[in-house]
């Protein structure tokens, strides 16, 4: 969380740590994508890092966004996150540069070599600049030990499929977008990790505990209930906006602590968050 001035915010973060708890939430994830580690410098990062695992107390696992194009800074965040007390860590794709992928998969090699934390590659292409790395090429890793989970973030389940059938037990699968939750948690997938889950969360824990009952009529009854908020951003329904505004404005309509972004995001208008609050009182969400 930062403040309007665009500092960070440690109580806003530590209160919003509650909230997620508070919701169910079984894991949190300090200085990811939607925690805006691409704005912070490696210090800010570990400061936010160490605020998340006070703040959690011991009470669920946080892994620790330490992903950096440069192996050695990848390395050397990895290895402060591990003596601030993180569970694991989150590694993204190597990003903006794109190196080969026999580089790429050498990374990761790297990084398992100096830590002795779980590592959880995040395969996210897309907002990377990096190459896709293959389910082929994921299970390779597992098969090597060098990572422990995956964080797929593809619109497609399909990769979720793929690992789970190549991997069992070898590698947890985590889904990692806001398209297709229902369909990869009803498809076998450990979880879901997304910025969407930083708004409606005590919804998500539903959404994922009716699919790992195979209640599929109440999964699609949840999902039903969030798709008009998905579709916000995926749908550009307020108009030209990011994610991560929506997801503040409704955490402040829900009477939570939104907080700010850093440029160059700015907060939803004025008309679009009458708009998310007229959403949110359709849907149930605001009485």
């Amino acid at each position: 969380m930062f403040d309007a001035a665009g500092a960070i915010d440690e109580h806003g973060t530590a209160r919003h740590v509650e909230y997620l708890l508070r919701s169910g939430a079984r894991g949190l994830v300090a200085a990811g994508t939607s925690g805006e580690f691409i704005a912070l410098d490696n210090d800010e990062r570990l400061r936010v890092i160490r605020v998340v695992i006070d703040a959690a107390a011991g009470r669920v696992p946080v892994y620790a966004g330490t992903g950096h194009y440069a192996t050695r800074h990848t390395i050397t965040m990895t290895e402060q996150a591990e003596r601030a007390g993180a569970a694991g860590v989150i590694v993204i794709l190597p990003y903006f540069q794109k190196p080969p992928k026999p580089a790429v998969l050498d990374h990761f090699r790297a990084v398992r070599a100096a830590t002795s934390l779980p590592l959880m590659l995040y395969n996210n292409p897309a907002n990377s600049a990096c190459v896709e790395l293959t389910s082929s090429d994921v299970a390779m890793l597992a098969e090597e030990g060098v990572v422990q989970s995956v964080k797929s973030t593809f619109e497609s389940c399909v990769p979720v499929h793929d690992l789970l059938h190549r991997c069992g037990d070898r590698l947890r699968v985590f889904y990692g977008s806001f398209q297709s939750p229902m369909e990869a948690l009803l498809g076998g997938a450990h979880g879901w990790i997304s910025g969407f889950l930083n708004f409606l969360t005590a919804d998500c824990v539903a959404l994922a505990d009716a699919a790992s009952r195979g209640d599929v009529a109440e999964a699609h009854r949840i999902w039903h209930r969030l798709l008009p908020f998905k579709q916000l951003f995926t749908h550009q329904v307020l108009g030209p906006v990011n994610d991560l505004a929506i997801w503040r404005a409704g955490l402040d309509l829900l009477g939570e602590h939104g907080g700010h972004s850093r440029l160059p995001f700015e907060p939803l208008s004025r008309d679009q968050r009458q708009a998310l609050e007229s959403l949110m009182r359709r849907q149930g969400v605001l009485r």
